[in-house]
């Protein structure tokens, strides 16, 4: 079934969107309603990956958020963050200048002559 489609193919309602930009990686935080009225929370992972070809895509990973499980996951992500802040040192945080990273492979920038009529040899 495809992303953002229910199994009949219509489009599932998206009530919130908001996007965070982290490092080389960009999060998306989306609440969605099923066609019961029902919510939902999607997270998306997203990072710009260089394949062997030299194109670029986004790699994804998607995490679904069900209501009935918002006060657990939370209880447990604010665990988790609250035990790494006490025992990792104090990490100044970064200036925003840093956060947005060029991603796109490096090249050579120098140019040589080339005679348009030597192509069709």
């Amino acid at each position: 079934m495809e992303e953002g489609f229910d199994k009949n193919g219509m489009d599932r309602e998206e009530i919130f969107s908001k996007s965070v930009r982290a490092g080389k990686r960009t999060y998306f935080f989306d609440v969605k309603s099923t066609k019961g009225n029902d919510y939902y929370l999607t997270v998306t992972e997203s990072k710009k990956r260089f394949g062997d070809d030299g194109k670029f895509f986004y790699e994804k990973h998607k995490l679904f958020l069900y209501k009935e499980d918002f006060e657990k996951f939370v209880e447990g992500l604010n665990e988790a963050v609250a035990h790494i802040k006490s025992i990792s040192p104090e990490i100044e945080p970064r200036p925003e200048s840093t956060y947005i990273q060029n991603d796109a492979p490096k090249t050579d920038n120098t140019f040589s002559d080339v005679n348009f009529e030597d192509l069709d040899k």
